[in-house]
């Protein structure tokens, strides 16, 4: 029992380790972000106001209810509902990916216009302009990325649960994903106000 114990304690140090990786990660692009925010204040603002801020808004409201179903996945494997956690961990999966159609659509109406990563159109617009679009690119893609990688985690997960690999007695690994997933949304929140909402 005390073995399972350390076992138990390692694997949350670890994952809690892990997280401070990413938020150092996000950390330093939102300290980028806020530099040449100060340097090209209108720039950003004008920038700003060519995204969606209905999609932004909501992916937002997706990726908010994702996490409350995650956590409701975790109370319900606590209790022994096996069947109803992997309900919500499937909803979760799926939150997961409207937020990516959302984001594919999004990135669409931008790449029709000529506006993406490389290209004549954005290489001649003004260079706060340009800064703002490669800013977002990088961070909403880089976002995007972490969506993917936790959907398959989640995935993953809950075919553990239903081989009673994670169980009510054994969760770790669940609980471990759940706040990578929490990380995942709590990212997006500091990326809307700051890409969408800065007009």
């Amino acid at each position: 029992m005390t073995e399972m114990h350390k076992d138990y304690a390692a694997a949350k140090m670890g994952m809690w380790l892990f997280l401070f990786t990413e938020i150092l990660l996000f950390g330093g692009l939102f300290l980028l972000y806020a530099a040449y925010r100060h340097r090209f204040v209108l720039a950003f603002h004008q920038a700003g106001q060519a995204l969606d801020v209905v999609l932004g808004g909501a992916n937002t409201v997706v990726l908010i209810t994702s996490s409350l179903f995650v956590a409701l996945s975790i109370t319900a494997l606590q209790q022994g509902r096996k069947v109803r956690c992997q309900w919500f961990l499937a909803l979760t999966i799926l939150m997961a990916l409207v937020f990516l159609v959302n984001k594919y659509f999004e990135w669409s109406a931008k790449f029709s216009h000529g506006i993406y990563p490389g290209s004549e159109h954005l290489a001649q617009l003004p260079q706060g302009q340009a800064l703002f679009y490669s800013l977002y690119f990088a961070m909403t893609g880089l976002h995007g990325i972490h969506v993917l990688l936790g959907a398959a985690l989640l995935g993953v997960v809950m075919a553990f649960v239903a081989r009673d690999r994670v169980r009510q007695d054994d969760y770790v690994l669940l609980e471990n994903a759940g706040l990578y997933w929490h990380l995942v949304d709590l990212v997006w929140i500091y990326l809307f106000p700051l890409f969408y909402l800065i007009s």
